[in-house]
């Protein structure tokens, strides 16, 4: 008889089982059912946002915008012949081609640094044509000046644009010993320079980035630079890297450094370029800060109003004024002044090699954005 109970139990229980494995199996398929719905609206939304998308851009490349592709995200804006050539020339050998490249830049300071720090993103690839050039030239200041800020670019290189908490010990370890080495060249060429050539104090200045110098040691390194030329642009957006809070600084010492830099510089001479950097390296820095609201402050909003006046001041020629236009773009749109915005847009677009776009993982991403947006915006008013 017992057999008999347990017999009908395990029937039972069979059946049961069978029971629950087919509603199981029904509500998994009316799962998948659902799933299969809802990934299959995803996909119509996606694309459907990818063919916006792409209706966009082409409208705003009819406006005569250039097109993603064609976007040069190494360069700033159009390179000049004459750099074209001289890197092309060292880049085959030719280290008399650099030297003169170098040396022609005279004493205008700004130019100089730029030169120089052409020439050595070439050698920091290969710089068999620089060692030809100290061999024939072992006291050549420029030369000194190029191998000094070669240095710097290859200890740069090893440690990477990413931040610390991304870069291995390794490559902290490496990128020190090279700054170490590369401090020692800059100083042989501050040895070599004329007395009045504020570049070699300039090239130590990544060197105390990213060695860390104390402020007051920092600080004397300034005076060698402004002592020499106190509105050196390149020199004053390097130093607010230094009094940055993600290097040695906070955003307090940052922006007060830029106020100072900016309040130096006449109409015309691009020193408003500071404060609008310092906003975005907080605004980058802080998480809980939003670019739309942010940006759209007193502060920000006083410093874009007084850069404007500023660009409108300079020579049309000022090649450096193209640093400003970039980064007012991008300011000008989080304003919503988007008209303004398009004004810049239209001057820099081509090249975006230059920040704020290269902050951006994806910097063709961040500038169409910006771009398009501001652009599509203002569409009726441009005949669209």
């Amino acid at each position: 008889m017992l057999g008999l109970i347990v017999f009908g139990v395990l029937l039972l229980g069979g059946a049961a089982y069978r029971f629950m494995t087919a509603r199981t199996k029904t509500l998994q398929g009316r799962i998948a059912a659902v799933e299969a719905d809802r990934g299959a609206a995803q996909d119509r939304t996606a694309a459907e946002k990818t063919e916006k998308k792409a209706r966009e851009a082409a409208a705003v490349v009819a406006l005569g915008f250039v097109a993603e592709e064609d976007l040069d995200t190494e360069l700033a804006q159009p390179a000049l012949p004459e750099r074209t050539a001289a890197i092309a020339a060292v880049g085959s050998g030719d280290w008399e081609a650099g030297a003169s490249y170098g040396e022609a830049a005279g004493s205008d300071w700004e130019e100089r640094w730029q030169r120089v720090r052409a020439l050595a993103e070439v050698a920091a690839e290969d710089d068999a044509w620089l060692l030809a050039w100290h061999a024939a030239r072992p006291s050549d200041p420029t030369a000194a000046l190029v191998d000094a800020d070669t240095a710097v670019r290859v200890a740069w290189n090893v440690r990477g644009s990413q931040a610390g908490s991304r870069t291995t010990q390794e490559q902290f370890r490496l990128f020190h010993e090279l700054l170490v080495k590369a401090q020692a060249a800059a100083h042989e060429a501050q040895r070599l320079a004329g007395p009045a050539d504020p570049v070699p104090y300039m090239v130590e200045q990544p060197i105390a980035q990213g060695l860390g110098y104390p402020h007051d040691r920092y600080e004397k390194l300034w005076a060698e630079i402004t002592g020499r030329d106190p509105k050196i642009l390149t020199a004053h957006t390097t130093a607010l890297q230094y009094w940055c809070q993600k290097w040695r600084g906070s955003h307090e010492l940052a922006l007060a450094f830029a106020h100072a830099s900016a309040a130096s510089g006449a109409p015309g001479e691009l020193l408003s370029l500071l404060p609008l950097v310092a906003y975005i390296e907080q605004e980058l820095h802080e998480q809980e800060l939003t670019p739309e609201t942010f940006f759209k402050e007193p502060g920000p909003r006083a410093a874009v109003d007084a850069a404007l006046v500023d660009l409108a001041a300079a020579d049309p020629a000022d090649r450096r004024a193209v640093r400003l236009r970039h980064v007012l773009a991008w300011l000008l749109f989080w304003q919503d002044r988007d008209a303004e915005a398009v004004e810049q847009f239209r001057v820099i677009d081509g090249y975006i090699g230059a920040l704020p776009w290269y902050y951006s993982g994806t910097p063709k991403g961040r500038y169409l954005y910006a771009r398009n947006w501001a652009v599509l915006a203002t569409a009726p008013e441009q005949g669209a």
